[in-house]
């Protein structure tokens, strides 16, 4: 496959994993949320300055997907937040690093804003910021081997419960 082919084969199959990625959380489909990470995935959410600066800081830090698991259980049993809904609009994919998968994975980023809609109807853009993704190739469909989500403002809303 040429080099271009190959390019137009890897952005396809980012973009198609963010879209499965933003239905989950924007339709509450939660508990699939988890499945479209390997079991030894990271996601972290940090700042832009932590994240230009190397600080390890994360808001969430989930280490592997049962930790992701874990917090989806508690969403749903244990935490108790104002209801709402979010609706990712995720930019067009930049690939970082595609032309040699040898390792089969795909390092690549994409911008995006969520708009969040409280039980009251009220509407905000609730974050903006880039993910940071190496999307694992190896097995029968892609899976994130890693999600960064760096929000642009070092300003975190309290009633972040979801993931981004």
């Amino acid at each position: 496959m040429d080099v271009t082919a190959q390019h137009g084969l890897y952005h396809g199959i980012v973009s198609g994993l963010l879209a499965d990625y933003a239905h989950c959380i924007d339709g509450d489909d939660l508990e699939s949320w988890p499945a479209l990470f390997t079991d030894t995935a990271t996601y972290r959410i940090t700042t832009a300055f932590n994240h230009a600066q190397g600080l390890p800081i994360g808001i969430i830090d989930a280490r592997n997907r049962n930790m992701m698991e874990d917090r989806i259980t508690a969403l749903r049993k244990a935490n108790i937040y104002e209801p709402q809904r979010y609706r990712h609009i995720i930019s067009v994919v930049r690939l970082i690093d595609a032309a040699d998968v040898a390792s089969d994975i795909i390092q690549a980023e994409a911008s995006f804003i969520v708009v969040r809609t409280t039980i009251d109807g009220s509407q905000d853009l609730f974050v903006s910021g880039r993910y940071l993704d190496e999307v694992d190739i190896s097995g029968a469909r892609p899976l994130f081997a890693k999600k960064l989500v760096v929000l642009d403002s070092d300003k975190i809303d309290t009633l972040l419960a979801i993931p981004l």
